[in-house]
């Protein structure tokens, strides 16, 4: 099949899957973050025009020539928006037309109003108050800087108690994708897993569902903090279809932490790295989505997926927390890894160039005026 043909075909089961996408429910947790979106600034001209440093390796070259002296570096705010990886895949989700039930840090004892608009397209149950973020914005990628002691209180006995036990059993085990993600940032994660795989997954029942785990750039955390997240992710196989995904740095991080052969840092490289980390990882289904394209591994097999080509991103915060929502999407509709991949990629690029969430007709739209430039 041809890319053209591919990318039709997706199109139509998409627009033929609009009603079974609005009846998906979804549990999505746990982190919630206020984004600050920030450009820093090259050259001023004047008071309201300037250009902005455009790499991230000149922010560096411009922090490494201040050492032993100072220097001021102005930021300024484009927007302020809900940010997180978990509120950000879940207002995707929405968008799909998704039941969603949200559970996270969004503002306690009462919600942040950077969330108001999110809690009228789901349901919204926050537990504690929200990190925060400024996300600096370059043309190669962004530099995410966070205050997250607050998350702190996202653990396993709060839950219980600002949400209530019945009601987080009622949600896990009714909902058809389950989603956990931002554990890095969340120092009581991987306690909440366990308990969770203790005290509820025992009583699982029905048919299986699907999983998502997105650790989010974990290099800060220990090797054993990583190693006993894995052997986590690993024991909900055994009663979700799990879903791991990464980043392409978190792909290096995570074969670092496997103590894999890393010497060819290229895509083929990347390849045999992500082949070797889904054989030690052994969930049902690794995907992995650079920033150009993506791939899938199931069983062994590899699906890999070029991204659409966009010249002038509107916003890169939230771009692989839409990519992880699309992909969910494709699954839970039946779609195989290759469709799926593209389904996340089109969700993806369509929010980098819209500043916006898709729909499923947005996607279907874009799959046939496919943006090209390279």
């Amino acid at each position: 099949m041809s890319v053209q043909q591919l990318r039709e075909q997706c199109a139509q089961r998409l627009l033929a899957s609009v009603e079974k996408s609005s009846q998906l429910k979804a549990f999505v947790g746990l982190d919630g973050f206020v984004d600050a979106i920030i450009h820093l600034v090259d050259v001023r001209t004047d008071a309201r025009n300037y250009t902005r440093i455009p790499k991230i390796e000149q922010l560096a070259e411009r922090i490494a020539a201040a050492a032993g002296k100072s220097t001021n570096i102005e930021a300024v705010v484009q927007r302020v928006k809900l940010g997180g990886n978990g509120p950000i895949m879940a207002n995707a989700l929405t968008s799909f037309g998704m039941k969603v039930t949200y559970l996270g840090a969004l503002g306690h004892p009462h919600l942040h109003e950077v969330f108001e608009e999110f809690a009228t397209r789901a349901e919204v149950i926050s537990i504690a108050a929200p990190g925060m973020t400024d996300a600096l914005e370059f043309e190669d990628g962004k530099v995410m800087i966070g205050k997250t002691s607050q998350l702190n209180d996202i653990t396993w006995p709060n839950i219980q108690q600002r949400f209530g036990r019945e009601k987080f059993c009622e949600r896990f085990f009714g909902s058809d994708l389950v989603g956990f993600v931002n554990w890095t940032m969340i120092p009581f994660m991987s306690d909440v897993w366990e308990s969770i795989q203790k005290e509820l997954c025992p009583d699982a029942k029905g048919p299986r569902r699907t999983m998502f785990i997105d650790l989010a750039d974990p290099e800060k955390r220990t090797r054993e903090d990583i190693l006993r997240a894995l052997k986590l992710v690993v024991a909900f196989q055994q009663y979700f279809d799990v879903i791991l995904g990464l980043n392409e740095k978190e792909a290096w991080e995570i074969g670092g932490v496997l103590e894999l052969d890393m010497t060819r840092r290229d895509r083929e490289g990347l390849y045999a790295v992500a082949k070797e980390i889904a054989r030690q990882v052994p969930v049902r289904t690794l995907v992995v989505h650079p920033v150009t394209y993506a791939f899938a591994i199931s069983n062994g097999v590899l699906s890999a997926v070029e991204g659409p080509y966009i010249a002038k991103p509107l916003i890169t915060t939230g771009a692989g927390d839409h990519f992880n929502a699309g992909f969910c999407l494709g699954k839970l509709l039946g779609f195989d890894d290759e469709m799926a991949v593209l389904t996340g990629v089109t969700t993806s690029g369509f929010y980098v160039r819209n500043a916006a969430s898709p729909s499923v007709t947005n996607l279907a739209g874009m799959l046939r005026d496919w943006p090209s430039g390279r």
